[in-house]
């Protein structure tokens, strides 16, 4: 019974599978083909087997196929196509067109005439501005051990030691001292000390000032002549005992350090 089942299921399976389509190879793949190329291959007469003529797939040629050869190119097209001989002729066109426009053409050019070398002059060996010091031998001709010693003798001789003295005192003859005036006061500029007439007038001290070089030396004239106590040229009209804007305060500051 099981091979009685087994054989019934094979025989359905191979009724139900699909036949196989054509492959479209250009020869037919049937049973009958088949046996008829076995029998040609085989020698026998297949003359009663009917056979089926292959299938033409399509007749249509190929895009290539229809293309036309390619043709020559003409003498329109290789008119201006630069050819070896061509490029020379317009190279020797270029080159005779530039030389006849050019104002001045560039002469040719000449080698650099060659530069002789130059020595320095060697140095005077009798030059009087030069010492000989370090020359031994020519300062053995000139001086001798013996002449050195004399000399050195004779510089002693002439040598005098000076012994320090006392810094003389100042008497006061020579005038007013302005930096001993700035140590012995104290008060500033513009501080009223002393008793001015109404006459004293800014512009007049300003004119009175200007005669003196510096205001130093309107100081000295100023104590000379009275101050601080008394003003007879005008030179400090506000009464502080200071001439012509003259400041004592460094003076101050340096005796201080």
């Amino acid at each position: 019974m099981r091979a009685v089942f087994s054989i019934l299921a094979i025989g359905v399976l191979a009724a139900c599978a699909p036949e196989i389509p054509d492959s479209g190879l250009g020869f037919d793949n049937s049973p009958d083909a088949r046996r008829a190329r076995e029998l040609a291959l085989s020698g026998g007469a297949g003359a009663g087997v009917p056979t089926t003529p292959p299938v033409v797939i399509s007749d249509e040629r190929p895009a290539y196929a229809a293309q036309p050869p390619l043709a020559a190119p003409t003498a329109v097209q290789t008119a201006g196509v630069e050819t070896p001989d061509n490029a020379a002729d317009i190279a020797a066109e270029t080159a005779a067109a530039l030389a006849a426009t050019a104002p001045n053409p560039p002469a040719a050019a000449s080698s650099p005439a060659p530069v002789a070398p130059t020595t320095a002059a060697p140095p005077a060996q009798n030059d009087p501005g030069l010492s000989q010091e370090n020359d031994f031998a020519a300062v053995s001709e000139e001086r001798s051990i013996q002449g050195d010693a004399a000399r050195i003798a004779r510089n002693r001789q002439a040598f005098e030691e000076v012994q320090p003295t006392a810094v003389p005192a100042r008497d006061g003859s020579a005038g007013p001292n302005i930096v001993t005036y700035a140590l012995q006061t104290s008060h500033a500029r513009g501080t009223r000390m002393y008793n001015r007439s109404a006459l004293q007038t800014p512009s007049r001290a300003q004119r009175a000032c200007a005669k003196y070089p510096s205001p130093d030396q309107a100081q000295i004239d100023f104590l000379a002549r009275g101050g601080p106590e008394r003003d007879r040229l005008g030179l400090d009209p506000d009464g502080d005992g200071y001439a012509c804007a003259w400041n004592p305060a460094p003076f101050r500051r340096a005796a201080a350090n």
